[in-house]
Parts: structure tokens; C-alpha cells; sequence
């Protein structure tokens, strides 16, 4: 038996294995030695008799092989001594804290949105990116629905994007509808078009079913390019019509806003509107995803992403869950689509390559799957890091890769990581017997 008042045993700190950690970084130097041999080693240039020249940079290739040898043994020696395993410890014990601190965090940011356009009234870039963040968002909350609930991976979601975003530039340009008449229609298009989806993966899992929206993605943007005398094909689409409120354009006319409110005309006026348009659309996006949890359709969601065999095994209709799920997750991607036409004015389809899935899928991942602040909060961190890394556009992509493959080994599960029940059993109470045989006699 132990003494009460003898210390612990303290735990001994493991060796550093100092040569496997070599052998390491010497193998990943090696590779990256292979690898940049040719594209930074060497140097084409034209020459005065107009010929080619091959001319090598040793000293570039060196340090870039000297730094990818530094990178892998600092990595290899955290990797093998206790530093990564008492990080992962604590990351693990604050995550609770991240929860209860995400209570205030959403009103916080909710208020900053409502207030930015107060607070950043004359400031015009601000506002530009006050919008395309709260896209955004939308964009990931809307796919947050496929993959982050239901666990289905999509890489094909611009799909739906470009199909709200085309939906409205054809109805408001050939038959003169209003925004306000094109919004429901294109967001219907969409969840058409994410039902047509949803029919031929129905079997499919993992890796199959990315490849396949990721096919559907190309497809629908293909069609665009080739459909010249519907689409303008490569040449896109202009002179979009602007949205109006309720009736009331944003000009200096006398039935503009600025006249109809007594204000003197300011342009900056329509990017307010836009920005709290754009806010509201996100709004209810969440609100509507939040319902839906709650839901049956959405616990019959997070039953599907956890297991899909004990899923089916309990009733639940997994053809129409997962149509559901598609439908929905397009619905609000083609709100947001359109959005995107009416506030561009231009839309062609080069603004909808495989790069806008792969980002909206990146911040629902590393905002954490199935959690509505992660995504928010990570919308909020690249789209704003990607503007604040704009004077370092060389290096730009190679902080946020670092960034994102840091995440990824220490928090797997993103930021925010929500995976627990949308819906909780109460505990019964237990009725002592002698109070239920006095009810009795």
C-alpha cells in the first residue's frame, strides 16, 4: 500500500532520438533536392542570338534544400520528446473553454457585423470585404449542411453557386424580374439541380462520391463555357441589374433612396445596402440550419455522417436523407449566387473554378465540421488573412498551407469541433415505491 505522504512518481522525459530524426530531415532533404532540381536550379533565358539558355542557381536551390532539412528535424525532434504530446494535453484541455467562450464570441461578432457599417462608413474596402466574407460564410454554412451534418464530402459545390448566380442574370435580364422575384427562384433552381446531384451518388461513399461532385462541379462549368447563345459562353454575362429597395434604386434620380429618404445621394449607400442584404441571407441561412437540426430530417443528418449501416438498420430513409441534405446545401448556395450576380454586375466562368470549392470546403474543415461558429470564424480568418497577406502575394499561399497543415495535426477536427447530439434525452425521475403504494391504496 502506497504512504500517503510519499510524492508521486514523477513521469521521466523521454530520449530525444536524435538520429532517427536525422535520417528524417536528410530523407526530406533528399526529396526536396529531387523535387527542385529542375523547376529552381535551373534558369531559361533567351539569349542575345535569340537561343535558348539553361543557366543553374545553385545558391537558390541550396537554401530552399537546406530549409526543407531545418523544417523536417525541428518537426521530427518536437515530434519525438514530450513537447507535441504535452501540446496536444493542453489544446485538449482547453477545448471546453473554447465552447463556453464560443457564447460570447457570436454576439460579439454579431455585433461587430451589424455595427461595421457604422463604424467603417467612409472606408470603402473595409466594406468590400465586410461583404465577400459574409459570402462566405454563407457559402460555408450552406455546404456545412452536406458536409459538416449529413458527412458527405462534396468538392463540386460552386456548381450550385454558378447555378444561382446564371439562374438570376437570365430571369432578371430576359423576362425583367426584380431581385426579390429572382432570389426564391434561383435558390429553387439550385436545390433542383443538388437533387439531380444527389440521384447518382446515392450508392456511393469517401472518395468515390468526392470524385463525382467534384466531375458535376466541371461539368456545369464546361456547359457554361460551350452554351454560347444562352450562357455568352467565356465571354460572360454584364449589366446585370443592380438590386433596389423595395422599388427604390440606388441612383440620384427622383425616385431613388437617397430622394425617397431625404438623404443626399451617396454611392456608398448601395454597398451598405448590399452588406446588410448579404448579412441577413447568412442570418438565415443559420437560423434555418439550426432549426433544421433540431429537426428530425436533422438528427437522421448526423445519424448518416456517423454510421451509415446503423443508420439504415434504424428505419431511416437514407435515399431521402441524402437528397435532403443536397437540396438544402444548394438552396443556400444559390442564394448566395445570386447575391454574388447582383452584387458584381459581371459574372463569367472563370468565377467558378474548382478553387472556390476547394476554399469553402477548407473553412468548413478547419472551422470545424458541423459547427456553425467555426465557420464563421474561419470564413473570417482566411478570407480577412488572404487580404492581409495581399503585399506578400509570393508568400502568401505558402503561410496559409503552413497554417492550415498546423491545424490539421494539432486539431484535427478543426477550430471549433461540435460533434455532440442536436437533441438530449431527459432523465427520467425515479418515484420511491412507498410514495407509489399511497397513491395506490
Amino acid at each position: 500500500m502506497a504512504v500517503p505522504n510519499e510524492p508521486a512518481t514523477r513521469a521521466r522525459p523521454a530520449k530525444l532520438d536524435l538520429a532517427g530524426a536525422l535520417k528524417d530531415a536528410a530523407l526530406a532533404a533528399f526529396v526536396a533536392f529531387g523535387l527542385f532540381s529542375l523547376m529552381l536550379g535551373l534558369r531559361t533565358d533567351t539569349g542575345a542570338s535569340g537561343r535558348l539558355q539553361v543557366s543553374p542557381r545553385p545558391g537558390l536551390l541550396a537554401t530552399v534544400v537546406a530549409a526543407v532539412f531545418a523544417g523536417r528535424l525541428m518537426v521530427a525532434l518536437i515530434a519525438r520528446s514530450r513537447i507535441a504530446a504535452d501540446f496536444t494535453r493542453s489544446v485538449q484541455t482547453i477545448t471546453p473553454q473554447f465552447e463556453k467562450l464560443g457564447r460570447f464570441v457570436a454576439p460579439a461578432l454579431l455585433a461587430l457585423a451589424l455595427l461595421a457599417p457604422v463604424l467603417f462608413y467612409s472606408n470603402r474596402y473595409i466594406l468590400d470585404l465586410g461583404i465577400l466574407v459574409l459570402t462566405y460564410i454563407m457559402l460555408g454554412w450552406g455546404l456545412n449542411i452536406v458536409v459538416g451534418l449529413a458527412g458527405l464530402l462534396d468538392l463540386g459545390y460552386v456548381a450550385f453557386y454558378a447555378v444561382g448566380a446564371y439562374a438570376y442574370a437570365l430571369l432578371a435580364q430576359n423576362f425583367g424580374l426584380s431581385f426579390w422575384i429572382c432570389l426564391p427562384l434561383a435558390g429553387i433552381l439550385a436545390a433542383f439541380w443538388g437533387v439531380m446531384l444527389g440521384f447518382p451518388v446515392l450508392r456511393l461513399r469517401g472518395d468515390y462520391l468526392a470524385i463525382v461532385t467534384l466531375a458535376f462541379g466541371e461539368i456545369i462549368r464546361i456547359v457554361i463555357i460551350n452554351w454560347q447563345s444562352f450562357t455568352n459562353g467565356p465571354n460572360g454575362i454584364s449589366g446585370i441589374p443592380r438590386p433596389s429597395f423595395f422599388g427604390a434604386p440606388f441612383n440620384d434620380s427622383e425616385a431613388g433612396f437617397a430622394a425617397l429618404f431625404g438623404l443626399e445621394f451617396n454611392p456608398v449607400h448601395r454597398i451598405i445596402f448590399l452588406f446588410y442584404l448579404i448579412l441577413a441571407l447568412a442570418l438565415l441561412t443559420n437560423f434555418v440550419t439550426l432549426r433544421l437540426r433540431r429537426l428530425p430530417i436533422g438528427r437522421a443528418w448526423e445519424a448518416l455522417r456517423e454510421d451509415e449501416i446503423a443508420c439504415r438498420s434504424l428505419g431511416i430513409n437514407t435515399t431521402n436523407t441524402k437528397l435532403t441534405a443536397f437540396a438544402m446545401g444548394a438552396m443556400f448556395g444559390g442564394f448566395a449566387g445570386s447575391f454574388f450576380a447582383t452584387r458584381q454586375g459581371f459574372i463569367s466562368p472563370e468565377s467558378f473554378v474548382f478553387m472556390e470549392s476547394a476554399l469553402v470546403l477548407a473553412i468548413v474543415v478547419l472551422g470545424g465540421m458541423g459547427s456553425q461558429l467555426g465557420v464563421a470564424v474561419a470564413a473570417l480568418v482566411m478570407i480577412g488573412g488572404f487580404e492581409f497577406f495581399r503585399q506578400f502575394e509570393q508568400f502568401r499561399m505558402l503561410v496559409f498551407g503552413i497554417a492550415m497543415v498546423s491545424i490539421m495535426v494539432w486539431r484535427p477536427r478543426g477550430l471549433i469541433a461540435t460533434r455532440t447530439p442536436s437533441v438530449f434525452l431527459q432523465k427520467k425521475k425515479i418515484i420511491p415505491a412507498d410514495i407509489i403504494e399511497e397513491a395506490r391504496q
